[in-house]
């Protein structure tokens, strides 16, 4: 492995307050704008919005890639990431974002324990959290459910490892 990696996008304004977003050989372009407490456009992503989707998808990269690792099944992993958005004397910046992930894993006490410390350890080794200079809070959920076998395979819920 290298000792560093670049990444690139490239922004252009479109309108006032919005623009488009794109990456060398990345489809689609991402519109955004500011948020309409800014005077932007509603129902456009947001500078904001994007990095909230890059917490999560980080958190969830990590997660997953450690929980293969670990040679750990689980069900499902949905992330609902909430920023919270504060003035202070400097302007406007993010004071937190609590992050809720809601894992479902096989009815299993010793797979409990390890589903919370491997998303806690997520959480810690998250490279985008790791580079952000306001706490990250994590209140996961974990939900056991029952393995339904049919026909030798597992119903519709596959476990992902």
């Amino acid at each position: 492995m290298e000792g560093h990696y670049v990444y690139r996008v490239n922004a252009s304004a479109s309108a006032v307050r919005a623009g488009t977003v794109t990456a060398e050989e990345i489809q689609p372009a991402i519109s955004f704008s500011a948020p309409p407490e800014f005077n932007g456009q509603a129902g456009q992503w947001t500078p904001e919005h994007m990095l909230l989707a890059s917490v999560v998808g980080c958190f969830i990269s990590t997660f997953s890639g450690m929980a293969e690792f670990s040679k750990f099944e689980f069900f499902s992993l949905d992330v609902e990431a909430e920023g919270v958005i504060e003035k202070d004397e400097t302007g406007w910046r993010f004071s937190r974002i609590v992050l809720r992930p809601r894992l479902k894993i096989a009815q299993n006490d010793r797979d409990r324990e390890r589903a919370k410390r491997l998303l806690e350890k997520s959480e810690k080794t998250c490279l985008v959290t790791r580079s952000l200079a306001f706490p990250i809070a994590l209140e996961p959920e974990i939900e056991s459910v029952e393995e339904v076998v049919e026909s030798g395979k597992l119903g519709s819920s596959i476990p992902i490892s």
